[in-house]
């Protein structure tokens, strides 16, 4: 029997996204994105990379300013302004400590409620299989909420720690457990999309709005049909651990 999702939490004002390449964040969870910014939460991207080893034809040291470019402009359609690329290789993306440091670095300098990542498993629903690159950022995104609330781990930043993510959740999961209802952000969502022009023309000779409608509105009707047939976008949603609290305050180990 299919397990219907739960609703998505909404007691937070402040999340940070952290995603391998750009249009990661608009592909995966673009239309929760602008519901959530639409409704006065506050959300900050970091990239890994600046996918610039993703356009055939273009070189990297063409493709990655492009890509930067593109990922800016989708980013002010959703209503983000906050946007960080950190320097790792497109596609060479390694499960390292430095990528760990960066990630907790983040979470300390924005301070959010919630952590937003996209799918860390093998593979996409059982049907394709997972890049190396989300995999590997999708871990290192949950593994740096632990760390971020470590005073002893990675102290070299300079930063306080930061125990406050009550949340971390995966969107584009195998296996989601909530999900968020949007209404009134397909065309936005789709209009971001389409901020990353010349990826979509490399990616598809199928007309790019056509494209990119048919991506979202097949994913929010596929979570739809576990969320009480309305439109949404489905995440893994990982909470804090109910039974280590110290001083009112609740831990992740």
């Amino acid at each position: 029997m299919t397990v219907p999702l739960k609703d998505m939490p909404t007691s937070w004002s402040r999340a940070l996204a952290l995603v391998a390449h750009p249009d990661d964040i608009e592909y995966a969870m673009g239309p929760a994105v602008i519901t959530w910014t639409d409704s006065g939460k506050e959300i900050a991207y970091v990239l890994a990379s600046r996918g610039e080893s993703g356009i055939d034809g273009c070189p990297p040291e063409a493709a990655g300013p492009l890509r930067e470019r593109e990922q800016r402009a989708s980013s002010a359609v959703a209503g983000v302004t906050s946007v960080e690329f950190l320097s790792h290789p497109d596609g060479l993306i390694t499960d390292s400590l430095a990528l760990r440091r960066e990630f907790a670095a983040a979470i300390r300098r924005h301070r959010p409620d919630m952590v937003l990542t996209i799918n860390h498993h093998d593979d996409w629903r059982g049907v394709s299989w997972n890049t190396s690159d989300h995999r590997v950022v999708g871990r290192a995104a949950l593994d740096a909420v632990v760390d971020a609330g470590n005073r002893y781990v990675f102290p070299e930043d300079g930063l306080e720690p930061w125990e406050g993510v009550r949340w971390a959740a995966v969107a584009g999961s195998p296996y989601p457990t909530h999900a968020m209802r949007v209404v009134g952000a397909e065309d936005r969502a789709v209009e971001a999309v389409l901020q990353h022009r010349s990826y979509l023309e490399a990616l598809t000779d199928e007309d790019a709005e056509s494209y990119a409608r048919g991506f979202l509105r097949r994913n929010m009707a596929a979570a739809g049909e576990r969320f009480h047939g309305h439109d949404a976008v489905a995440f893994q949603l990982y909470e804090r651990d109910p039974y280590r609290v110290r001083d009112g305050v609740t831990h992740y180990r």
